[in-house]
């Protein structure tokens, strides 16, 4: 496994306004360090955006879905596809670099933004309690149980697929670097 390399923090001032560090130019600008993230407008906004996606995403797919005999499959696939999403985020992002810049904005979008709309926790709970009180505890606790286990293998699995991905590339990209030399030496 290989660590994220950061990337410079050098701060640099535009001709107005604050100085904004380099891994943060050409995006929203930097966070205030006098400020948490999510107290910033501009990054309060990209998760707002990313959250309408997300929403809508949900609910298209939960009209697709079929709810066998009144169980809650489509909120189950939801939870579970989005638990995925978010292990292969995070993990791509870490092994790019530090939270900061673009990848503090794609994280934020993707991450915050939309998997936390397209994820529905509080659903799980309303339709667990429904069954619950409905008097199908077997299938209440079968399916906090799938959603549980189900969350967490689909997590692994997604930082697996991401750090697969990335070894894959940083292999692919040591080939094309040593290919000169090797063409050379083939002369």
């Amino acid at each position: 496994m290989e660590p994220p390399t950061p990337g410079p923090a050098t701060p640099h001032r535009a001709s107005k306004g604050p100085a904004v560090r380099s891994e943060d130019a050409g995006t929203l600008g930097a966070a205030h360090t006098h400020r948490p993230v999510h107290l910033h407008p501009r990054y309060v906004l990209v998760v707002i955006a990313g959250g309408v996606f997300g929403a809508l995403a949900r609910y298209a797919l939960s009209a697709v879905l079929p709810a066998p005999g009144g169980w809650p499959l489509p909120t189950l696939v939801i939870n579970v596809a989005g638990a995925f999403l978010f292990g292969v985020l995070l993990e791509a992002l870490v092994r790019r670099g530090p939270d900061a810049g673009r990848r503090r904005v794609v994280r934020l979008l993707a991450g915050t933004g939309f998997i936390g709309a397209f994820t529905t926790y509080s659903t799980l709970a309303l339709e667990s309690n429904a069954l619950f009180t409905g008097g199908r505890t077997a299938d209440a606790l079968i399916y906090v149980a799938a959603t549980l286990v189900g969350g967490a293998i689909a997590t692994v699995a997604g930082i697996r697929a991401a750090a697969g991905h990335h070894a894959s590339i940083t292999v692919r990209r040591r080939h094309t670097a040593l290919r000169p030399e090797q063409q050379e030496n083939e002369r």
